[in-house]
């Protein structure tokens, strides 16, 4: 199935109207032909009708055409509107997308993360934007689907500076066998941008697609 996008199908708008005024032409022309052929035609071997009627039913085709591409035109703007109507919607909605890099707004950032299995051992490690680690934390833990809130703290006993930060999670077992873990993100829209071929969410810094949307809800503190 071919996804159809409405921003990036926007900058061939108005091609129905100057086809439009080319047919219009064409047809002036044809018309002004067709007259002057009539005219000086040989009454003994007069013009096939079944040609003329050919060339009628080729121009009205033709306009038939350009009337659906103008119809299709303001069926795109339409759904443009539309998804825009829809993506505003998202402004201050807490939002889950897969990765590993979150935002650190106001001392607060937050991942989600999946341990496949128990682990006797984890090790949680925080970077930052030049791949620094800044903080790291171990322990147990649960298999299945869990939190971790980072309040800024650093290793060093400061507060790390609002911006980007990257988790990176390792497990183990009981036997020593490494464990898969899997993060998700958890942000704020704050920002949504119009610019290129397909909308995308703002979180902080980062861009977010809407396929890359896991879930949606009102902020905690909401």
């Amino acid at each position: 199935m071919v996804e159809i996008n409405p921003f990036s199908a926007l900058s061939n708008l108005g091609r129905a109207s100057t086809d439009r005024l080319a047919i219009a032409d064409n047809f002036d022309s044809f018309l002004s032909l067709l007259t002057t052929q009539l005219k000086h035609q040989n009454p003994l071997d007069p013009m096939k009708t079944s040609e003329f009627t050919q060339q009628l039913v080729q121009f009205t085709a033709v306009e038939q055409s350009i009337k659906q591409n103008d119809h299709l035109e303001t069926l795109i703007q339409l759904s443009a509107a539309n998804t825009i109507t829809n993506l505003v919607g998202f402004l201050g909605d807490e939002v889950t997308v897969s990765g590993d890099t979150a935002e650190l707004n106001n001392g607060t950032a937050s991942w989600n993360y999946e341990v496949q299995g128990a682990a006797d051992n984890s090790t949680i490690t925080i970077r930052d934007a030049n791949g620094v680690p800044v903080f790291t934390t171990s322990g147990p833990a649960p298999s299945g689907k869990s939190t971790f809130f980072w309040d800024g703290r650093t290793d060093v006993g400061s507060t790390a500076p609002d911006g980007e930060y990257t988790i990176s999670i390792s497990a183990i077992d009981n036997s020593g066998t490494a464990l898969k873990v899997t993060t998700e993100v958890i942000g704020i829209v704050d920002g949504i941008n119009f610019s290129g071929d397909e909308p995308v969410l703002l979180i902080g810094g980062r861009e977010v697609k809407l396929d890359e949307i896991l879930s949606v809800r009102l902020p905690r503190n909401s």
